[in-house]
């Protein structure tokens, strides 16, 4: 990305300007990660939250056995703050003081009914070993009817938890989000300038591009008449096929237009692809009218590659825009 002094001042629409504004915008990366926790009578509880960039909101819960009345709550606030992104959002529960070791008695009853059954069938004569059974799944724990008495309160604590969690990682995305913006800018600076050095070269070109296609003419047709007015007319023709003042145009509106969500919106990580979409297109057609090695048609041809290049590293970064 290029880089250079900064004058005193800017107009309000100017890159400069957009750029020093980030901080009143609210661009936010699909990048972070933030955790929140909760200690109250009888249990504590830590929540969790992990992202990464993704087309759209795609969320894997990880929760405790029991808690599933509770994943619609925590489906509902998470789609109410994140519009895209792969969310990772594990709920860590813990029982506190004796019930914390406790021991189901109606789980280990319903093994130790399961390994009888089995002895019988098969004339297995190996009596079953404590230790074996306190280790099965859900043996040793609270009882289930405990949970149950208890998920109420449990779910506002998990809501209060991922809420701070959420606003947490907002944060964080907010300020990976402004970095993006800072080097978006620039690289939005590089192609408007670079279009600019193409505009230039274009307009100059056109003369030149009548003279060379005059001389070519006069080359194939040896001694024969040329009528001005229609060399003229196939000179027109020509310069119009080859101007690309059109495109250039459109390019700029577009790069405005990227600014201005930039500038002053959320969630325009799919806008600002589609415009690259566009700006990309805008790209190749000036591309392939540019008139190979006639008329600073090279030169056109390395600028135009160097706008290709900052658009395909734009893309790079709006990938982890929400």
């Amino acid at each position: 990305m290029m880089s250079g002094a900064r004058s005193q001042s800017a107009p309000a629409d100017s890159p400069k300007a957009a750029a020093e504004g980030i901080r009143s915008q609210a661009i936010r990366s699909m990048t972070g990660y933030a955790h929140s926790q909760a200690a109250i009578d009888g249990f504590s509880l830590r929540v969790s939250v992990r992202s990464v960039n993704h087309r759209f909101l795609d969320l894997h819960l990880r929760v405790p056995e029991g808690f599933e009345p509770v994943e619609p709550q925590i489906r509902q606030i998470v789609r109410e703050r994140v519009r895209r992104g792969h969310l990772d959002i594990a709920v860590r529960y813990e029982i506190a003081g004796p019930a914390a070791v406790g021991v189901n008695q109606e789980v280990a009853a319903a093994y130790l009914e399961a390994i009888h059954a089995l002895r019988e069938k098969f004339s297995i004569h190996a009596e079953p070993e404590l230790a074996s059974i306190l280790r099965l799944p859900g043996v040793i724990g609270p009882p289930t009817a405990s949970l149950d008495e208890e998920i109420g309160r449990i779910a506002g604590v998990v809501a209060k938890c991922l809420a701070e969690a959420l606003d947490r990682l907002d944060r964080m995305r907010e300020h990976e989000g402004q970095a993006l913006s800072r080097e978006m800018f620039g690289r939005l600076r590089d192609i408007a300038s670079l279009a600019a050095r193409i505009g230039v070269l274009a307009e100059g070109a056109r003369p030149a591009f009548a003279r060379r296609l005059e001389a070519r003419l006069k080359e194939l047709l040896g001694d024969a008449h040329l009528d001005p007015a229609r060399l003229a007319q196939e000179a027109a023709l020509a310069a119009e096929r080859s101007d690309v003042s059109e495109e250039l145009t459109r390019l700029a509106s577009h790069v405005k237009q990227y600014e201005s969500l930039l500038s002053g919106s959320s969630d325009v990580g799919k806008k600002l692809d589609f415009l690259l979409q566009e700006m990309q297109r805008e790209t190749n057609t000036l591309l392939s009218k540019t008139p190979g090695n006639e008329a600073g048609g090279l030169e056109i041809t390395q600028l135009g590659l160097e706008i290709k290049s900052e658009i395909e590293k734009l893309r790079e970064q709006v990938q982890n825009i929400e």
